[in-house]
């Protein structure tokens, strides 16, 4: 068996597999004759499927005056073909009547061969009886069960190696596929989908994964029959869902201060409290149970709060890890689908008081006095000026003291701020100290104001 192996690859070498310019054709038949172009390394020129091998003559038109030999295949490879009888030869043509079907033909050409194989597919017909579609109640899977028949169509290479031909009979069914926001869809959602599987063969039984909504199943083929207009077509009855799978948006509002630290990193949210941040879950067309979770802890052993809605918004003040989870199950809780973990880490409070700022010098560089801070829930900043009279208040640790009283900018000197304050981990501060103004360009005047305070504010 290896060494006529290991001559017909050797004789396939030496006259490139197959002449391109010879002609195999048919004649004859109650259909049209479908040609395949084989993988290079079959050592076929094409695979032929025939309708029926009945009335059908096999042609070979050869291209030079060299003798034409013909010889034929079967599972066991070129290395034992076999001589064919019956070929009638006519000046360059020579044709074969009957042709036998599921083998396959080696014709010589002088030192040239011509490999093909014969496909006669009356003899793997397949019939579709009837769809039927199992499996409800089962959160993964479809079963579908397939009444009829079809043998496997199979070929064999010029070394011998056996092959299948896909019948590629196409199965139908819609479920559901998320559709993130774009220009054209503003609103994310779960969208019908309809879904084309490729079965290579027939299978009684076939297993896919659980449509995301009710749906009916619907197969056709094969692909040889539909080539022939006679398509075999199954539909089964409504298959009902329990398959369950949702998707979450978290977003959290975002602030744009250039004084507040934040201390959040990749893949997490929060940072500096308080943290403004919105949950929201999007479940299937089975998802009839929705539950947020919080918990101290990722495994979720010790959960804080559950809440029985779709989307909540939830301001976060204290420091601390908060994960967060969203479950969606069926109607009678047999199927849950679990969004991914969300880690929202609100990070320590902190306060950093400046003492000297210059209002008025260069526009938008150390013009306003501000606090650095994070993690500030509760905030009140007073300012004096050295006599004790308030020239600033503000509850935002935000906000900043722009070094004017009554819209005018003050002169320079020694001014006082008293914040009180508290921080996401509970840390109460009382801070009082120096705010230093230096001098300044006085744009009304053209001139450099060197003097000291504010006059003492009338109480007018």
């Amino acid at each position: 068996m290896i060494r006529r192996t290991a001559i017909c690859l050797l004789l396939m070498v030496l006259s490139g597999f197959f002449c391109a310019r010879a002609d195999v054709s048919f004649i004859g038949g109650a259909k049209d004759v479908i040609t395949l172009q084989p993988e290079f390394s079959t050592g076929l020129k094409n695979i032929f499927v025939l309708y029926s091998t009945e009335g059908v003559t096999l042609q070979y038109t050869a291209t030079t005056e060299n003798p034409v030999t013909w010889q034929r295949y079967g599972e066991q490879g070129g290395g034992y073909a076999t001589d064919v009888e019956g070929v009638v030869y006519d000046g360059l043509t020579s044709s074969l009547t009957p042709v036998e079907g599921d083998c396959g033909y080696i014709i010589n050409e002088g030192t040239t061969q011509t490999c093909v194989w014969v496909t006669d597919y009356s003899r793997h017909p397949l019939t579709l009886t009837a769809l039927e579609a199992s499996g409800e109640g089962d959160c993964g899977t479809a079963t579908l069960h397939l009444t009829g028949s079809g043998d496997d169509i199979v070929y064999y290479t010029i070394t011998g190696v056996r092959r299948t031909l896909s019948r590629e009979l196409e199965l139908k069914y819609t479920t559901l596929v998320w559709r993130d926001s774009t220009e054209s869809n503003p609103t994310p959602r779960w969208e019908p989908h309809d879904t084309v599987e490729i079965e290579e063969g027939f299978r009684p039984t076939i297993v896919l994964p659980a449509p995301l909504c009710n749906t009916t199943f619907h197969i056709s083929g094969d692909r040889f029959l539909k080539h022939w207009g006679e398509s075999q077509e199954k539909e089964s009855d409504l298959y009902t869902t329990s398959a369950v799978d949702v998707h979450c948006i978290v977003t959290q509002a975002e602030r744009d201060n250039d004084n507040e630290k934040s201390s959040s990193s990749a893949g997490t949210y929060g940072g500096s409290a308080p943290a403004y941040i919105t949950f929201e879950a999007f479940g299937t067309d089975a998802v009839v149970h929705y539950e947020w979770q919080m918990a101290l802890d990722p495994e979720f052993e010790n959960i804080q709060l559950r809440i029985n809605q779709e989307r909540t918004e939830q301001t976060f003040l204290d420091a601390g890890t908060f994960y967060w989870r969203f479950i969606g199950s069926n109607a009678d809780g047999s199927c849950e689908a679990y969004s991914e973990t969300y880690t929202v880490n609100i990070g320590v409070s902190d306060i950093q008081c400046p003492n000297i700022f210059t209002p008025g010098s260069s526009e938008g560089a150390n013009d306003v006095w501000k606090v650095s801070y994070q993690s500030i829930v509760d905030f009140h900043c007073w300012i004096f000026n050295r006599w004790g009279n308030q020239v600033c208040e503000f509850t935002d640790p935000s906000q900043g003291w722009d070094g004017r009283f009554r819209g005018k900018l003050v002169g320079p000197g020694v001014y006082y701020y008293v914040i009180r304050a508290r921080g996401s981990d509970g840390k109460q501060y009382k801070l009082s100290g120096d705010i230093n103004i230096i001098r300044y360009k006085d744009r009304g005047s053209g001139g450099t104001t060197t003097g000291g305070d504010t006059p003492e504010p009338s109480e007018e």
